[in-house]
């Protein structure tokens, strides 16, 4: 992800942050904050217009949806503006005023319901005069756009021209005086909506996730009838300016090769390229893959197409060589759930923002800042995206790099590693040691964990480590059952789900330390990298508490979570959890598919989890569900009893369908089965009920893009700061002993931040009995899902707003 915010100073980020905390709380509950409700009305009165222009991208009906039902709830008027711009100035029934149910259903759909196009008319004065008149005519002073630079750079030139339009058509007697003093000026917020995340301000644009997905689906389909022929093929991505899809899809799916317009080839790119696929060959691969944006360049500028990849292979090595242009298709399709999510929760923020602007405010963009949505100045962001451009422009490789943010080079120098020559660098991290370390698995599978071994692997062998890998977790630990890793063993394992190396369950416990020291000892172990779920991160604070009982144990440790559950303290996001939250959407949209054209029904969907309803409750926001039952907000029957009356409710209105989501341990007593017979009972035969158990499917599957690039980054910074501990505890007798609490951590994403944190530390921060974090961030997305799913018994109108004269004053705001 490209790490948008850089642009600003240090004092303009801390004030985002602090203003975003202060709204944050003062509209979401927290963990057991009772009554901090997201108020209704509070808004009323106002009006609101809705557009997406330029190309669409997945995504955008999930926001087109939060901010109309979101709009609605606080008491505006909300218009729908189809076709972008065309549509604005055409007017008529091309600007709709919405209802509730304009927006239904359309959560899982992929493009925009409301339509979008690129307007020649709108970039002159003529075009937007005329738009000008039928926002003044309708009283539309607020605008959401969705869509890209340019569009958002479209938006803020009629901002700029707003008066002087007003002034023309009052002149020309084409509105009335009332009609221009109503409307004095319009305010703009925008969401980017754009597959190529090319966009500065914002670590991801709606609509990239879901194309990657589609990218690596289909580069997992071409890697099967590739290793079946010995074949080469060359994948051609979108991107004409920016190489961040192929950049990442090749990281994703372990490519040889990859061009993109921010890196490019060097003259002899022909050589370098037949040179590795020789080599990957020489080494027993049956396949290459090779990933092409559509903008690649060499050093001097020149296009590199997938055709020429393709003629270059086949003239030097004579392999069988085929090229796969995917072009639209990364466009199609369902939104993946990280973009579901982010739309709703850009789109809740982009009405609160709207709503507080005052004329003086900049336009804003509303922007994700590692796991925060933040408000950032739209043109700030408009001018560093375009001085990308223009440092490219003029072959300034380094600073187009540079300016694509910290995550970009991270993800740039990561693919230059894993892809290499074995050659040594001089700046190779050992410093001529060479360390034997290892990696095991512990807990239940999860998407993510081959990726996160696959790197550790090789990049522990890149910097001159003897690696080895752990079987069966802590039982095969015990019974010394190791694997010496060669960089081929572990080829094309970022694509499989589940664990290659065996995982389990199991602690170490009184029995079995001493048999892991001693086979710790035996092959002279001296860092371990732990993959895995809640167990790793308890298995790490026994064997760290341990330490002075047995010395093999005095190794840098580290854990990298990987649960579907995403209950490990000390991180926002496990790896393996948007890889269950991607299969359990997709059931739920067939799910609810099935109930097209039947009678009234109500569907309950239990979801794994264990105690923790992150599941449950981010699955049911991305879904577009009623509801969703979790441990850590108990309910009752009497709730239950509420919940058939607001299904009555909603049925009454028209409504035919009716979706809950239970985590499985929500509670004890009122298990699935008796929601289901609580419904049915109090239903009086106005509805029936449907249960599905949706089991261990949710562990299966091919890991997400994001599981397989966030495993292989996170691997490889853990190594890193292994090998850096390493090198700190070495005694003059070349031996190695760690004890201090920070030789002993968890790494994860905190904040905008990926930190490592001692698990002695987390321990505060622990409910072991239920494993469980004591703070989990996303329960703060609770209000959001009953907003959307117009759950109105329980939405009270109690929380205190900043007021608009307040906050209107500066645009940075959560």
């Amino acid at each position: 992800m490209s790490e948008g915010l850089e642009m600003l100073s240090p004092d303009e980020l801390e004030l985002i942050k602090q203003r975003a905390l202060r709204r944050f709380d003062s509209i979401v509950p927290t963990a057991g904050k009772e009554g901090a409700e997201i108020a209704s009305d509070i808004f009323k009165g106002r009006t609101l217009a809705i557009y997406t222009s330029g190309g669409d991208s997945q995504g955008m009906n999930s926001a087109v949806r939060s901010i109309t039902r979101m709009a609605i709830y606080c008491g505006c008027k909300v218009y729908l503006i189809f076709e972008g711009y065309e549509g604005m100035i055409e007017g008529g029934d091309f600007i709709k005023e919405a209802t509730w149910n304009t927006v239904s259903d359309i959560i899982q759909q992929g493009g925009t319901i409301i339509g979008s196009a690129r307007s020649a008319a709108f970039r002159t004065r003529e075009g937007r005069l005329k738009a000008a008149y039928n926002l003044l005519t309708r009283g539309i002073g607020r605008l959401v756009c969705i869509g890209g630079d340019g569009s958002l750079t479209g938006a803020n030139q009629f901002r700029l021209d707003w008066t002087d339009l007003v002034k023309e058509l009052l002149a020309g007697g084409q509105v009335t005086e009332a009609q221009a003093k109503k409307i004095p000026y319009i305010q703009i917020v925008g969401l980017v909506g754009s597959i190529d995340n090319d966009f500065c301000g914002t670590d991801m644009t709606i609509g990239t996730d879901s194309a990657l997905q589609r990218i690596i689906s289909s580069i997992d389909a071409v890697v099967a009838t590739a290793q079946s022929h010995q074949r080469a093929f060359i994948i051609e991505v979108m991107g004409r300016h920016c190489g961040y899809l192929a950049l990442v899809a090749a990281l994703a799916s372990e490519a040889d090769f990859c061009f993109i317009p921010e890196w490019p080839a060097p003259e002899n790119w022909r050589d370098v390229l037949c040179d590795k696929l020789s080599q990957m060959r020489s080494e027993g691969q049956r396949l290459n893959i090779v990933i092409v944006a559509e903008g690649a360049i060499d050093r001097d500028g020149k296009p590199i197409t997938a055709d020429d990849v393709k003629n270059a292979v086949k003239e030097k090595l004579k392999y069988d060589t085929r090229v796969t242009v995917l072009g639209h298709v990364q466009r199609g399709g369902a939104p993946s759930a990280f973009d579901r999510l982010l739309g709703c929760r850009m789109g809740a923020e982009a009405v609160f923002a709207l709503m507080e602007m005052t004329e003086t405010d900049e336009p804003c963009v509303i922007s994700i800042d590692g796991n925060t949505m933040v408000r950032v100045p739209l043109l700030k962001c408009v001018e560093r995206t375009q001085a990308v451009q223009k440092a490219m422009a003029e072959k300034d490789w380094t600073t187009a790099v540079m300016l694509r943010g910290r995550s970009f080079q991270r993800n740039l120098e990561t693919y230059k590693l894993l892809t290499k020559m074995r050659t040594v660098e001089k700046d190779n991290l050992s410093e001529g040691h060479k360390f034997n370390v290892a990696v095991i698995n512990v807990g239940a599978p999860a998407g993510g964990m081959n990726a996160a071994v696959r790197s550790f692997v090789r990049m522990a062998l890149y910097h001159q480590c003897t690696v080895y890998g752990i079987e069966d977790s802590f039982e095969g630990l015990a019974n010394g059952i190791f694997k010496k890793f060669k960089w081929s063993d572990v080829t094309n394992w970022a694509m499989h789900g589940g664990s290659f190396l065996g995982t389990q369950k199991s602690l170490p416990n009184a029995k079995t330390l001493p048999k892991i020291a001693e086979q710790l000892k035996k092959h002279n172990i001296q860092a371990l990298l732990l993959i895995g779920g809640f167990e790793a991160y308890h298995s790490t604070i026994i064997l760290a508490e341990n330490r002075d009982k047995f010395p093999e144990l005095c190794i840098p440790m580290c854990v990298i979570p990987c649960t579907i559950s995403n209950n490990v303290p000390g991180t926002m996001v496990s790896l393996g959890s948007d890889t269950a939250l991607n299969e359990i959407c997709q059931m739920i949209d067939k799910i609810k598919q099935s109930a097209t054209g039947t009678k009234r029904r109500v569907f309950i969907v239990e979801t794994m989890g264990g105690f923790c309803g992150y599941l449950a409750t981010v699955s049911a926001l991305s879904s577009g569900a009623d509801n969703a039952y979790i441990y850590e907000e108990p309910f009752t029957v009497k709730d239950l009893t509420d919940d058939v009356e607001v299904i009555l409710s909603k049925m009454e209105y028209g409504a035919k369908r009716y979706l809950v989501v239970r985590n499985e341990w929500a509670d004890k007593h009122l298990t699935t089965e008796f929601v289901q017979n609580l419904f049915d009972s109090e239903g009086k035969n106005q509805f029936t009920t449907r249960v599905n158990v949706l089991g261990h499917v949710q562990q299966g599957g091919s890991p997400t893009p994001f599981d397989r690039n966030m495993g292989t980054k996170l691997a490889a910074r853990a190594l890193e700061y292994l090998l850096i501990q390493l090198k700190e505890n070495l005694t003059h007798e070349n031996k190695v002993v760690a004890k201090s609490p920070h030789t002993a951590t968890l790494l994860g994403l905190k904040g905008r931040k990926v930190v490592f944190t001692p698990v002695q530390d987390l321990k505060t921060d622990t409910d072991f009995e239920h494993r469980l974090p004591n703070n989990q961030w996303w329960l703060g997305l609770r209000p959001l899902l009953r907003v959307l799913s117009r759950h109105r018994t329980t939405i009270e109108a109690t929380a205190v707003l900043e007021s608009i004269e307040e906050e209107g004053v500066d645009s940075h705001i959560i």
